[in-house]
């Protein structure tokens, strides 16, 4: 019998990792008792490795095993399990612009990958490596390395991640603001006196100039109005 005597259906959900007792081995796989209204099945896939010829070779009637919960069909009273470890991090909640710790698991010349816990490792392009120029990845990187990523685009139904090392755009935005330097208040003052007394001290037109100056407007005036035709109005 299975060590999780009184389990039920109601209450399992994918991922639930469970113990049990395999009742019965076939050519799909093997049936666990792991105390649910009905057994539950492990299929051959689900068993983690493929290098077997019989399904003996991995596991035997009255074996002892730890799973996780790969389905639940309540209706139908059937639950399927998996030796496959789920992913820490379920696709849907992966989100863009949201940031993950992860392993860098393999180098290519176009870029890495970096297991940060979903299914598939995610992949930083050699042009989102780092803030400058990059010749190869492996002058940024090493197989084993744990990196900070930001994911650029999620794609849940081909399964792609695609990551980025670069310094957000917002920040690099925000860093330049902050080498601003900010005027004091008793700065500001200065530069309004300053430009105060620049204005008092401009010299003040005669009113000869003044007079001048308005005889050549109104000449400029009349000689428009003559050659478009235009009156006053």
């Amino acid at each position: 019998m299975s060590e999780d005597v009184g389990t039920s259906i109601a209450t399992l959900k994918p991922g639930d990792e469970v113990k049990g007792e395999v009742r019965h081995l076939g050519l799909y796989g093997a049936m666990i008792d792991i105390g649910a209204e009905s057994d539950a099945l492990l299929h051959l896939s689900q068993f983690g490795r493929r290098d077997f010829q019989n399904i003996e070779e991995v596991i035997k009637q009255g074996d002892s095993v730890e799973a996780f919960v790969l389905k639940v069909d309540e209706a139908n009273q059937r639950i399927a399990l998996t030796m496959i470890k789920p992913a820490s991090l379920p696709w849907q909640s992966i989100q863009r612009g949201e940031t993950y710790k992860g392993t860098v698991t393999r180098i290519e010349s176009y870029g890495v990958f970096v297991d940060i816990g979903a299914e598939r490792p995610g992949m930083v392009h050699i042009s989102e490596l780092t803030d400058g120029y990059v010749e190869r990845p492996e002058d940024v990187v090493h197989v084993g390395d744990v990196v900070e990523a930001r994911v650029l685009k999620v794609s849940r139904r081909n399964r792609q991640i695609d990551l980025s090392m670069r310094t957000p755009e917002e920040e690099v935005a925000a860093a330049t603001g902050e080498e601003e330097e900010i005027p004091t208040a008793m700065e500001l003052a200065l530069r309004r006196a300053q430009q105060h007394a620049q204005k008092a001290n401009r010299p003040q037109k005669s009113a000869r100039g003044q007079r001048k100056r308005r005889d050549q407007d109104d000449i400029f005036r009349r000689t428009l109005q003559n050659h478009y035709g235009e009156d006053d109005d």
